[in-house]
């Protein structure tokens, strides 16, 4: 169309200039070429005409296929964006649901909704957006690091508060403030945010692709830092969570003859801590085993096989931290049906339930 625009403008400004002897003919623009007629013979004289040689444009628009991983991390990341909306909503409009706990929990389900939108950008960026821009690039993948990062942070600042509130249980609730809390969830998210950031501060490898990781543009070094916190993260979990399990048994020793629910309740409560640090290490340990030994040039389904348990942490979250805590609910209760079950009403409060 362009071609054709600048052909006829340059007929119609060349029509009142005359051809002579005196005007150089190189003077036109080497865009232009000589066609000759093939019908004159040679003892015809020759008629030379100037016309562009005009190609028609053809444009190949190259679909690109839809992976079933990637649309399998689509759907991942809906179903954790819609669980965790629900749950900071019912902390948000639960004026009750304010206590320091709740604000682990909140934090939490904060990260894992920016996680969900996260693998939801992503999937858009892939096959919706140019996805070869390096912003577009740094900011999926400082997104999804930033959110992950918390989401884990935050699962060992709630481990870390279920050890408190054993190890100090006459005092726990009178020395912990709200401010404390806050502090916490505050050096969690700068610490995430760090790390984030740290691919659009030019630790990525979007100039030297032998340099990337099974994630690109995060270079292999960053990988494997990233990894090996994770694993000091778990090995963190593990003995805090043997910590709370000698603790509990130890307090369930103790009162089981005055309060025989306790005890019970306290066995349980420990039994549901061993699944959920069996349940977190199954989710995130190949990745990350999976991140030190491997790099790009790996075949891209085994990263996708590790990936996809990683982020199906963030759908499990929810259940284990919030949807299992009796004022939560009770919340639930009341803004479905506006009622609360009598077993709910009735039970007692432990520990565990957080």
């Amino acid at each position: 169309m362009i071609l054709s625009l600048a052909a006829i403008a340059a007929v119609s400004s060349g029509s009142d200039i005359s051809f002579n002897s005196s005007f150089p003919l190189d003077s036109f623009d080497s865009s232009t070429s000589w066609s000759e007629d093939p019908s004159n013979s040679s003892s015809e004289p020759v008629v030379r005409t100037l016309t562009p040689d005009l190609q028609p444009a053809t444009t190949a628009v190259a679909v690109q296929e839809v992976s079933p991983w990637d649309i399998a991390l689509c759907v991942t990341g809906t179903l954790i964006s819609c669980e965790n909306a629900l749950v900071i909503a019912v902390l948000f409009y639960t004026p009750a649901l304010r206590a320091p706990m709740f604000v682990l929990i909140g934090s939490l389900a904060v990260a894992d909704l920016l996680a969900g939108l996260g693998l939801i950008l992503n999937f858009v960026f892939t096959y919706l957006i140019d996805n070869s821009v390096e912003f577009v690039t740094l900011l999926s993948v400082g997104l999804l690091i930033s959110a992950f990062s918390a989401s884990v942070l935050n699962i060992l600042a709630i481990t870390v508060d279920r050890y408190l509130s054993l190890y100090n249980a006459l005092t726990y609730h009178t020395e912990r403030t709200v401010t404390f809390t806050y502090m916490m969830v505050v050096l969690i998210w700068v610490s995430s945010v760090t790390l984030g950031l740290l691919p659009a501060l030019g630790w990525n490898c979007l100039r030297d692709e032998a340099r990337c990781s099974i994630c690109r543009p995060v270079t292999k070094n960053n990988a494997v830092a990233l990894a090996v916190a994770f694993l000091l993260v778990f090995a963190l979990m593990m003995q805090l969570y043997l910590q709370i399990c000698k603790i509990a048994f130890r307090h369930a020793q103790q009162i089981a003859v005055q309060h025989q629910f306790l005890a019970i309740s306290t066995t349980k409560g420990v039994s549901t801590l061993s699944a959920i640090l069996c349940t977190f290490g199954v989710c995130w340990l190949p990745f990350a085993m999976y991140s030190i030994v491997a790099d790009s040039s790996y075949p891209v389904i085994y990263t996708y096989a590790t990936v996809l348990p990683a982020t199906c942490c963030s759908v499990i979250n929810p259940v284990i931290y919030a949807f299992r805590n009796p004022d939560i609910q009770k919340s639930l209760w009341m803004a479905c049906c506006g009622c609360v079950p009598s077993s709910l009403s009735v039970r007692p409060r432990t520990s565990s339930d957080v």
